[in-house]
């Protein structure tokens, strides 16, 4: 194992360059010859709390690709938790590979060795291609996880959680921008119907909501469309959908430089990760065309709220809703803040996730 720690800012181009343009903490690259285990640990910051965030399973194209990712995700987690108001640090996890069929107890078990040798530092859950049943694995080497399943003492899958919060940010963002947070007639295009995009589309139908979806998995997407009356359209052809609202589910950096121009929408709110290519230059092109941004590691924090609750050692499912009803009321200030300041809302949360973590963090040093 290598660990990556304390670094100094040098070029961007370098490892320790994106560490060091992010403000990392530590990075931990783990390799297993036995199992076939190649997996990066990033943990951002921990001035409020032990870093917590969840493992993904992806087959990346490159291990440069794959330290970005693990890079932008778990700064993510930082400002996530600091602008929900959770005592927790940001940190994420990802192993490279095909998560169908290198998946084994042992290989799961290993990783659980490498979060363990963390002491604690990072907390690890499930994310994109695991499952509780994985953290069950993984439980069996480290004591430092989360996502659990129900029969354990643990909260289960946190998806429904994930979604209820994406659900409600993107209430007060149609608040903001329509004068009313009713969904009712509202055309709204899903990108990805994984776990939290189907829990997602439930809500938005029950308020009678015009729901257009994609995804790569066809059996899924045939699945919702049947039990949702949600209409399927093609992966490209979402971004040219006329539409009130593209609500991304899926992987990071949808709203790009050949995308944005494409939306034909007033909002934006989804689940996903990074929606941002670029946050700075596309969270400004975003306002260039007249549509409403609503930052993503705020209104999908359900599944950290989730997770945190599971953390204290006590679950209890209405709490965690309970938190996660807050973000209504967050995302309206962030974009009043945003406006009224002349900045992307993006850049509005950051702040406000930043100034957090300044106060806490004097708080927290010896006098």
């Amino acid at each position: 194992m290598m660990e990556i720690n304390e670094v100094e800012r040098v070029g961007e181009d370098t490892v320790f360059g994106g560490l060091a343009k992010l403000n990392h903490e530590q990075v931990v690259f783990c390799h297993d010859q036995a199992t076939g285990l190649k997996a990066i640990i990033g943990i951002h910051n921990t001035v409020l709390g032990p870093a917590l965030g969840g493992t993904r399973m992806w087959n990346y194209a490159s291990e440069k690709e794959a330290l970005t990712d693990v890079l932008r995700l778990s700064r993510g987690m930082t400002y996530k938790a600091a602008i929900t108001g959770l005592n927790l640090g940001g940190g994420k996890a990802v192993i490279i590979g095909d998560a169908t069929t290198m998946k084994t107890e042992a290989f799961l078990r290993r990783f659980g060795k490498f979060v363990e040798s963390l002491n604690g530092k990072y907390i690890t859950a499930e994310d994109v291609n695991m499952k509780t049943r994985d953290m069950e694995y993984i439980g069996m080497e480290t004591s430092h996880v989360t996502g659990l399943p129900e029969s354990m003492g643990g909260g289960g899958d946190p998806s429904p959680v994930t979604a209820y919060g994406t659900y409600l940010g993107m209430k007060a963002t149609t608040k903001k921008v329509f004068g009313s947070d009713s969904l009712t007639g509202k055309k709204i295009g899903v990108q990805g119907v994984g776990q939290v995009g189907m829990y997602l589309v439930e809500y938005l139908t029950k308020e009678n909501a015009e729901v257009y979806i994609t995804d790569i998995n066809q059996d899924k997407l045939k699945q919702v469309s049947s039990e949702y009356g949600a209409k399927v359209v093609g992966m490209d052809e979402i971004y040219d959908i006329d539409m009130d609202i593209y609500s991304p589910c899926a992987l990071g950096a949808t709203l790009n430089d050949n995308t944005i121009g494409r939306l034909k929408c007033q909002v934006v709110a989804g689940a996903a990760n990074n929606q941002l290519e670029d946050e700075h230059k596309h969270g400004y092109m975003l306002i260039d065309k007249g549509i409403t941004y609503a930052p993503d590691f705020l209104i999908n924090a359900g599944g950290l709220i989730n997770v945190y609750e599971e953390h204290l050692g006590s679950y209890n499912r209405d709490r965690a809703y309970n938190t996660a009803e807050k973000i209504y009321d967050t995302c309206l200030n962030i974009l009043n803040v945003a406006q009224n300041k002349g900045i992307s809302s993006q850049e509005a949360a950051i702040e406000l996730a930043e100034k957090r973590i300044a106060d806490i963090g004097r708080v927290k040093l010896p006098r």
